[in-house]
């Protein structure tokens, strides 16, 4: 039986897949790890891990991703997301392991009218991208067997998250400002979950870097409608520019990604959005 192994499954991501594991209970055996259990930054850890367990696969959901903090922590965001990469995926071509590591819409620095392909320059514009960046490029450099999946605005049932924190306010307040000029692709976690078994189960893979999210893209104003509509909110939202709601970090203003390449390599067929948000809050508001 194929091993797999999770890095950072206390995250959205990590817990997904840990939720449909049990579909895969005779074909797999899991081995899901976090931060408390194995340092990725600590590189004797990372090799003592790969020598007992020796996974043939090994799905990195580790990550930082507080992208305002990683302005003042850029250190801490490197260490993780770029020098721990380093570590897996010389570990994972040591015990010939198949890489999955995971990467955002951030490397790009959305100054485009145009969805961006996996081939388009990378130029991010904060730590947090820059880091992400730097850990794509070691995954790809060190270790051949290796698949890059670029993700945006992840969301899901665990954890913190930007539909979450809506749900959250809309109880708390009558009225909120939402951004309305940065445009993305809201994805849920349990979608990325599945599309990665899907990659696994996939004979004779194509590697490299691959976009991956729900579709087509929206804004964070019109994201948070929906959150609302779905909720049956009277929450009032109202646009802001990025102008009246600045961060430490600056974002991309457009960070849309082309689907075309999952769908035609793995016949990965993404959900629309609204769907995807819609079956994600009635888990939500019954918990």
């Amino acid at each position: 039986m194929k091993k797999i192994v999770v890095l950072g499954s206390n995250g959205q991501l990590g817990n997904c897949i840990r939720k449909i594991a049990p579909d895969f209970e005779n074909k797999y055996e899991f081995i899901f790890t976090d931060s408390k259990t194995l340092d990725i930054t600590d590189e004797d850890q990372i090799n003592s891990f790969f020598y007992d367990n020796k996974p043939d696969y090994c799905i990195n959901a580790s990550a930082y991703t507080a992208v305002d903090l990683a302005e003042k922590e850029s250190d801490k965001a490197f260490a993780v997301n770029a020098d721990g990469v380093g570590y897996i995926a010389q570990a994972c071509v040591d015990h010939k392991s198949i890489l999955i590591h995971v990467s955002t819409d951030y490397v790009f620095d959305g100054d485009t009218n145009l969805p961006y392909s996996e081939d388009d320059f990378t130029s991010p514009i904060g730590v947090y991208g820059e880091s992400k960046m730097k850990g794509e490029e070691l995954a790809l450099e060190i270790n051949p067997k290796t698949i890059i999946l670029r993700t945006s605005w992840l969301y899901s049932e665990f954890n913190k998250n930007f539909v979450k924190t809506m749900l959250n306010l809309f109880t708390q307040k009558d009225e909120l400002g939402i951004v309305s000029d940065q445009f993305g692709q809201p994805t849920n976690a349990n979608d990325l979950a599945e599309a990665i078994m899907d990659i696994i189960e996939t004979p004779n893979k194509i590697l490299g870097v691959f976009h991956f999210s729900n579709y087509p893209e929206t804004t964070w104003f019109e994201f948070a409608k929906k959150i609302a509509e779905f909720s049956n909110s009277t929450v009032q939202l109202n646009p802001l520019t990025t102008e009246q709601y600045p961060t430490p970090a600056k974002r991309p203003v457009r960070s849309t990604m082309s689907l075309d390449k999952i769908e035609e390599i793995y016949k990965i067929e993404p959900k629309h959005w609204e769907n995807s948000l819609e079956e994600s809050v009635k888990i939500l508001i019954q918990q």
